[in-house]
């Protein structure tokens, strides 16, 4: 099976869903560092569908940048557009499998798509 997780090194729940991942025998990771390859607009919408959240879910709402820029109050559109710019916004991690995505807050939800 194959994953891809949007990963931040500096997030525990991010470290410890890529161990989950690496640590699962017939797993072929992916790792893809966001702060340094940001997903697109496109590719954010499709992942946050294939969730079943809204970009809303998906936005990291703790972060002081959301509250700065007022993402509360605007469009999903507007939302992925400011996660494109400053992919700090990106809520993480995301993994994708053949079974699906997941935003693994707590990290145990990886094992939904494995």
């Amino acid at each position: 099976m194959k994953a891809t997780i949007w990963h931040n090194p500096k997030c525990g729940t991010s470290r410890k869903t890529l161990e989950i991942l690496q640590n699962t025998p017939g797993v072929d990771v992916t790792v893809i560092e966001y702060l340094k390859t940001p997903p697109s607009a496109e590719q954010l919408a499709a992942l946050y569908q294939r969730a079943g959240i809204t970009p809303h879910e998906g936005l990291r709402s703790k972060e002081s940048l959301a509250t700065d820029l007022d993402l509360a109050h605007v469009s999903e559109k507007a939302v992925l557009e400011a996660m494109v710019t400053d992919p700090i916004l990106i809520e993480r991690p995301l993994v994708e499998t053949d079974k699906g995505v997941r935003l693994c807050r707590p990290q145990e939800k990886v094992r939904e798509i494995l």
